[in-house]
């Protein structure tokens, strides 16, 4: 059992390990300033994922509605997870607009949909982004594995490559997420002089 923890554990290592890649820190340092540009313009997150990827979604959710290091304004942040919508549109549509409808019913053009995926296939999400794209909002994608038919589909991306199961996907998507957070907090909040764009964001 020892030896099978310490590959578990090396495999952890090596996902986090991802979070320094030139590619992975270009995409925080955008995402974290896209979020921050759509709080000062008074939009919202949509955030949006199927099982363990809807956790996340939801944990995302709340380090902005509530806090997250300091103590400062609840920032606007939706889960599309709420049981009645998610239950009345599979049941009357189909599962793969249960998100879709959610961007439709909720999202303007200065909202940012953010969609959690270690697939990339799932057909809601997939829908969701042209749901977005109609609403004319900015799509951030954290995606896994090779991204799936999702990718290239979003206005900015991140894939996790080179692991078969979601688990340790997810932990390098939760890791970048909490950082992209700690970002947002310093851009709207912080005392000292922030970054307000960088040259390839737009």
């Amino acid at each position: 059992m020892r030896h099978s923890i310490e590959m578990a554990v090396e495999d952890a290592i090596r996902a986090a390990k991802q979070l320094s890649l030139p590619s992975s820190l270009e995409f925080i340092e955008k995402a974290s300033l896209w979020i921050s540009e759509c709080f000062k313009q008074e939009g919202k997150l949509l955030i949006a994922g199927n099982g363990g990827s809807l956790c996340d979604a939801m944990h995302f959710a709340e380090e902005f509605t509530g806090y997250f290091r300091d103590k400062r304004k609840a920032l606007p942040a939706i889960t599309l997870s709420d049981p009645g919508h998610l239950t009345c549109v599979a049941n009357d549509k189909g599962f793969e607009d249960v998100f879709s409808r959610g961007v439709e019913a909720l999202g303007r053009p200065e909202d940012l949909l953010i969609l959690l995926t270690t697939s990339g296939n799932s057909q809601n999400l997939i829908n969701a982004a042209f749901a977005a794209k109609e609403k004319k909002m900015r799509t951030i994608a954290f995606l896994g594995k090779t991204g799936g038919r999702l990718r290239e589909m979003c206005d900015l991306e991140w894939v996790v490559s080179g692991f078969n199961y979601s688990d340790r996907i997810q932990e390098a998507h939760m890791a970048a997420i909490h950082i992209i957070i700690e970002m947002v907090e310093k851009q709207l909040f912080s005392k000292e002089p922030q970054i307000s764009s960088c040259s390839s964001c737009h």
